[in-house]
């Protein structure tokens, strides 16, 4: 499968001496570029970045996906939310402005990743409309594709795989997504899937989108 080609950053310190030092930095110039690293795997490389509620299923939608496109010989990488936690920014908590920083952390690795010429799967709450815009700016719009797992929140506390919304009913998690903090559901996605769906109903979905935005790149 031939897949398709082709909000201001806060400084990572906030100090004087962070400032004075990003001001001596410049882009490093590689040899490698991405077209090239594109012709290698035989496709374009794309984020495909998924947000909803806790419980929406993104991950597992994700992995689905994920298994679909690699069955299909593309080459893909998933970022979880919940995983990118548990490493690179286990040192966030759930305030506004760590969330914040989280996203800004998760779209930094997949343009990385992105430049590799992989498709990056991103499954990650992005509570913030803002901050999800500031990740399209940040990764390039023709290379990011925004899809809303749009479920219910009384279908994702029915679900409560992990047993989060009950905690927060109960008040032992505070500021919890859609409980004690807003989610701001994306006005105009690129895909909105419905997470009352089956996976597999999900999954063809998405694969579907990706073939007919391909084809409708090829012929423009």
């Amino acid at each position: 499968m031939n897949m398709l080609d082709g909000v201001p950053q806060q400084p990572p310190e906030t100090g004087v001496q962070g400032l004075a030092g990003a001001l001596n930095l410049q882009q490093q110039p590689l040899s490698i570029t991405r077209a090239q690293r594109e012709q290698l795997h035989g496709h374009a490389g794309m984020v495909i970045w998924m947000t909803g509620l806790s419980g929406a299923g993104k991950s597992t939608i994700a992995n689905a996906l994920e298994v679909a496109l690699h069955g299909m010989g593309v080459r893909t990488y998933l970022l979880d939310g919940d995983n990118m936690r548990l490493g690179l920014n286990r040192d966030l908590g759930f305030s506004d402005a760590d969330r914040i920083e989280n996203v800004r952390r998760i779209a930094e690795v997949a343009r990385l990743m992105l430049d590799a010429g992989l498709v990056l799967i991103c499954a990650a709450i992005s509570p913030f409309e803002r901050e999800r815009q500031a990740a399209r700016e940040r990764i390039g719009s023709g290379r990011f594709i925004e899809v809303f797992i749009d479920t219910p929140l009384a279908t994702c506390e029915a679900r409560d795989p992990k047993g989060l919304y009950g905690k927060a009913r109960a008040g032992q998690i505070p500021n919890f997504t859609g409980i004690g903090s807003p989610y701001e559901a994306p006005r105009a996605p690129d895909v909105r899937i419905d997470g009352t769906a089956t996976t597999a109903a999900a999954t063809a979905m998405l694969v579907g989108f990706l073939q007919a935005r391909r084809e409708a790149t090829q012929h423009n």
